[in-house]
């Protein structure tokens, strides 16, 4: 499923707002939301997007494989989170099971100070599995009960919520 427009507007936007910043996306698809974020991402700025199907990666490689601004990874984003050691993220969009349902608090905790972590699908949808409510409302219960993070959620396109990591 690719994100609504309106999310990629508030990619592209967020993006815009962090000069030479370093994103992750989880859940690269064909590539649409990447295409916002690339259009907000000035030429100091880095982007790490990660997917497990090579088809719709094939697709986002086509139109962004010769951006140096961007590494384009097909590979499983949990066993990536589990293993990663690098440098923080200034925004993360998490838009795949791993880092939203599974390993959050890992992936939360490559977010740097002043950081923003965003989620979206958090309206119910008619294409949901039964029970997937439930999993929406514990997320959004867990990201709740965090004193890291001030968190707003948002009832606009499919469900919104962006956190920002506080400064110690």
């Amino acid at each position: 499923m690719a994100s609504d427009r309106r999310v990629g507007s508030l990619l592209r936007t967020l993006a815009v707002s962090r000069p030479g910043g370093r994103f992750l996306e989880l859940g690269t698809g064909t590539g649409h939301a990447l295409a916002w974020l690339a259009d907000g991402m000035d030429k100091n700025a880095t982007l790490v997007s990660i997917d497990n199907d090579p088809g719709p990666m094939a697709v986002a490689r086509h139109f962004f494989g010769k951006d140096k601004r961007i590494s384009l990874l097909c590979e499983d984003a949990a066993h990536w989170i589990q293993r990663y050691q690098g440098e923080g993220f200034d925004l993360v969009f998490a838009d795949a099971w791993p880092g939203k349902y599974s390993h959050l608090g890992s992936l939360l905790s490559f977010i740097r100070a002043g950081g923003l972590y965003l989620i979206d699908d958090l309206l119910e949808q008619s294409n949901w599995p039964e029970g997937h409510a439930s999993r929406v409302a514990g997320l959004i219960r867990e990201l709740r009960s965090r004193d890291d993070f001030v968190l707003t959620e948002i009832g606009w396109s499919t469900g919104i919520l962006l956190a920002s990591r506080k400064s110690n």
